[in-house]
């Protein structure tokens, strides 16, 4: 898996600075000291939707979109900060990456959905491989986000985009209802991700991704693992209690020619889906138009 290759960037998903809607800091802890005891070279990259500096109870949805480059830092931090990294990155020389700022690589990718040319931190563009390190959750937009969408979604840098990506969702509702679909596999493509992680410890059903959204927490003490994202996702998404054709990221992934097509067809070691799978509440599933007025209006 990481074979030749040097430098590798764990990606979590830290889209808020509440511990109960994050990857937790110990597993990439474990992860980063795995790999660099392996001699790799580590980072932890994040571009985080929000901190208590872009939630303002006055607008709607709480949370508003910025770009400004100062705004930007301080929201990265913060989430840092809060939920812990930046102690795991003090402990063990492990360097924090803040993906929303920096030098940015434009990419053109002719047969992408959306953004036939893709901006990505240069970071994501530099390093030999990127693990992505998701918390196993329900998403009121595209039903789950797993490793996937923790890349294909947050990794569009805020410079570029804003920080909540709300330019992103109301482009790729030209293409699609969800809005974010056909974006999350625009983003995987200007990617290199070669490992996925999903941090099912304590995991989110209903109307995720957030418990302030009406997410609710539900423990799994699962780790779901492999080097296919499209893979790893449709196992994480059935033991979720979850059919492929309900989750429209795995439709667009089908039709841009990824992998595998059917769970059948992934080979799975260690517990059975069966054994530890769980009926998790569903989110209620919105089209993006319905809720665009609520998600990231700028502050």
């Amino acid at each position: 898996m990481a074979k030749g290759k040097e430098s590798i960037l764990l990606k979590p998903n830290l889209v808020s600075f509440s511990s109960s809607d994050t990857t937790k800091p110990t597993v990439v802890e474990a992860l980063a000291i795995l790999m660099k005891k392996a001699g790799k070279n580590v980072c932890i990259g994040e571009a985080s939707c929000a901190s208590w500096l872009n939630t303002k109870i006055f607008v709607k949805g709480l949370v508003c979109s910025t770009k400004d480059h100062k705004n930007l830092m301080t929201i990265q931090n913060e989430v840092f900060k809060k939920l812990g990294y930046i102690d795991v990155s003090e402990k063990n020389d492990i360097p924090l990456v803040n993906l929303h700022v920096g030098e940015i690589a434009k990419l053109s990718i002719p047969d992408n959905f959306v953004f036939k040319e893709i901006y990505i931190h240069e970071s994501l563009y530099n390093t030999d491989m990127i693990c992505s390190v998701p918390m196993m959750k329900t998403h009121i937009l595209a039903g789950v986000t797993l490793a996937l969408k923790n890349v294909g979604i947050g990794t569009y840098p805020g410079l570029v985009y804003g920080s909540i990506r709300s330019a992103v969702h109301r482009k790729a509702t030209e293409f699609e209802p969800t809005g974010t679909a056909t974006a999350i596999i625009d983003m995987v493509k200007a990617n290199k991700i070669g490992l996925n992680v999903i941090d099912a410890t304590m995991a989110m059903q209903g109307n995720g991704p957030t418990k302030i959204a009406g997410g609710k927490l539900l423990k799994m003490n699962l780790i779901i693992a492999g080097t296919n994202a499209l893979a790893t996702d449709m196992v994480a998404a059935n033991v979720m209690g979850f059919e492929a054709n309900e989750i429209d990221t795995f439709k667009w992934a089908f039709k841009a020619g990824m992998t595998p097509n059917k769970i059948g067809d992934v080979q799975i070691i260690g517990e059975h889906p069966d054994d530890v799978r769980r009926q998790f509440k569903k989110p209620q599933m919105l089209p993006y138009n319905l809720l665009q007025d609520w998600y990231g209006p700028p502050c």
